[in-house]
């Protein structure tokens, strides 16, 4: 009678074993195939982090449905010696294999790099680094470097034409050298053999389109503005006439909250100061945005030679093809100056 006992205790030893190993099965087939995202988010990791800094991120950022799933099927998958730093984004519905998936092979999400409106290089810098994980000092010292300048193909005055503002899409983790390449690759791309021949139409590099499109887009901010001042500057080159553009002055101050310029000013020593250098200034005064070299590469035909902000401080420009003309219009710009007190 002995053998049948034991027989029934070896059945029921292994029909336990089995129902414990199929609950275990269907446990870690839940780790691994379960959603474990509760809602659409990202983290960001930073170069040489930990699985444990990895992992704490995403606890504080409430991603994880299963905690224990993350680790465990992180651990089988050797992710902690494969952590990859860059920017992740997780969708809700993705499962914990997909996860470590994604973090594993280093599938981080692109960010949208979007600068306009900027003027100095510390502005750009400051603006992409918001983006990307350089900081911005380390990002200047790099576009302020002369050898790096030089490698691209221009100098320290005209450097500012190679970054054409738009938005662009980059990895977190982008250096500045892939930063700086990338940017010269689109602005190559940018300057396509059409809009070479209108440049060379009007007798101009683009760089020298550029400067003027960075001038233009300072004097009006109206759009439909663009291409008569445009012409205006273009007029006054062709006839070896000073520029005299205000906005060049601001750039070489460095200041460019001034409302009024005076005799002071124009008297500093700068290459920008276009009231006593002929010609155009060695390069762009900001970044100018694609509109406004559209504009001065498709310049309105006129025979404007003058303009002088409106003395209604509504953005928009009187113009004139006489110096009389003009001066009568600067009268009524300074007399609207001196009546709102803007001194400066």
């Amino acid at each position: 009678m002995l053998f049948p006992k034991l027989n029934k205790a070896i059945i029921v030893f292994f029909a336990i074993a089995f129902v414990v190993a199929g609950l275990r099965g269907y446990q870690l087939f839940q780790y691994i195939f379960s959603e474990n995202v509760k809602s659409d988010g990202g983290i960001t990791i930073p170069r040489k982090a930990t699985f444990k800094q990895v992992f704490d991120t995403l606890k504080a950022k409430d991603i994880l449905i299963n905690e224990k799933a993350f680790k465990w099927v992180a651990k089988r998958k050797d992710y902690p010696k494969f952590i990859k730093p860059g920017k992740y984004v997780f969708y809700e519905g993705m499962n914990t294999n997909q996860m470590v998936n994604m973090l594993k092979a280093g599938n981080q999400q692109a960010v949208s790099v979007t600068f306009n409106n900027l003027r100095f290089m510390e502005d750009l810098a400051g603006k992409v680094a918001s983006y990307i994980e350089p900081d911005s000092t380390t990002l200047l010292s790099y576009l302020t470097d002369e050898n790096v300048i030089k490698e691209m193909g221009f100098d320290k005055h005209s450097f500012h034409a190679m970054f054409v503002p738009n938005t662009y899409e980059f990895y977190w983790t982008t250096t500045p050298k892939q930063f700086t390449d990338r940017m010269k690759a689109e602005y190559d791309r940018f300057w396509t053999a059409d809009r070479k021949k209108k440049a060379e139409d009007l007798g101009l590099t683009p760089i020298e389109i550029s400067t003027i499109a960075s001038i233009v887009q300072e004097e009006t901010i109206k759009k439909e503005e663009k291409p008569r001042v445009a012409g205006l500057y273009i007029n006054r080159i062709k006839r070896g006439m000073l520029l005299q553009a205000d906005p060049a002055i601001k750039f070489a101050i460095g200041d460019f909250s001034i409302k009024r310029i005076l005799n002071k000013h124009l008297e500093i020593d700068s290459p920008y100061n276009t009231y006593k250098n002929a010609g155009l200034p060695p390069g762009p005064i900001n970044f100018p945005e694609i509109s406004s070299i559209e504009a001065v590469l498709n310049a309105e035909k006129h025979s404007y030679l003058y303009m002088c902000a409106s003395d209604q401080f509504d953005g928009t420009h009187n113009f004139a093809k006489t110096l009389r003309e003009h001066n009568s219009n600067a009268r009524k710009y300074h007399r609207a100056l001196n009546k709102n007190k803007i001194w400066r």
